[in-house]
């Protein structure tokens, strides 16, 4: 009989489309006006307008790490044609703070599918060392495990994910 994976990484299909398997080795609590992200939970756009809160652990006060959010299923989960769009992208980020502490590569957009349940992902690494990185000239088609080899990112030490779908009722009929 096979072994089942009980990771929620995995079972959200984000090790595969996004993330190659890796080990969390590093605390990270991201909030939404006061809810925290869990994996798997689900948001609406309302829910998200506004950065989140991310709190990042770790001992060793000389790290720094990089924070990465892309949405792997833009436009539609059913033809994911812009995977990976990139949602916020923070550099620099000492241990043990968040990303106000950090370089802002990418400003924070917040995500808006137009249709099915797409996942929000956020990665955390750790980084070798101060390094200018450069924002990319678009958000579509964004590729973390590439991004994270050009500047010697190594593997994630924590990815969290959320599901998000447009809000209820828009665009629905009316009953008068």
């Amino acid at each position: 009989m096979p072994l089942v994976s009980k990771d929620p990484l995995v079972i959200g299909r984000v090790i595969g489309d996004v993330l190659d398997p890796f080990e969390s080795s590093i605390p990270i609590k991201v909030t939404y006006n006061n809810r925290d992200v869990c994996n798997g939970c689900e948001f609406k756009p309302s829910q998200v307008v506004h950065q989140p809160r991310v709190a990042i652990g770790g001992v060793d006060l000389r790290s720094l790490y990089t924070l990465v959010a892309v949405n792997p299923d833009a436009p539609s989960p059913s033809n994911p044609s812009m995977r990976e769009h990139l949602h916020w992208l923070v550099t620099d980020i000492p241990a043990p703070t968040g990303p106000s502490f950090g370089n802002e590569v990418v400003a924070y957009e917040s995500p808006r599918p137009t249709s099915g349940i797409h996942r929000i992902v956020l990665v955390l690494f750790c980084q070798l060392g101060r390094e200018k990185v450069y924002a990319p000239g678009w958000r579509q088609n964004f590729n973390t495990r590439e991004f994270a080899e050009l500047y010697n990112l190594g593997s994630p030490v924590a990815a969290l994910y959320y599901n998000i779908q447009r809000e209820n009722g828009s665009g629905g009929r009316r009953l008068y």
